[in-house]
């Protein structure tokens, strides 16, 4: 599934990122890589999708989310 069809208070892991290379760049260097745990903390439309992951709480717009498949665990 997307990060986007997520629930709040979800555990899962990040299965794969895609995107051009500027978007791999950014999202890789906050620590959004594949294999990591992570929880999502809100998931309200039309309002960025906050997760917590490798001790920090992170915020990302929809578009990059879409970008991201995860499984719950």
């Amino acid at each position: 599934m997307k990060l986007t069809e997520s629930k709040a208070e979800m555990r899962g892991k990040i299965l794969s990122v895609s995107g051009d290379d500027h978007f791999m760049n950014r999202i890789t260097s906050i620590g959004i890589t594949e294999g990591t745990a992570f929880q999502t903390v809100r998931n309200d439309r039309r309002m960025p999708l906050l997760i917590y992951l490798r001790e920090t709480l992170i915020s990302l717009n929809r578009a990059d989310a879409e970008r991201i498949e995860v499984e719950a665990v």
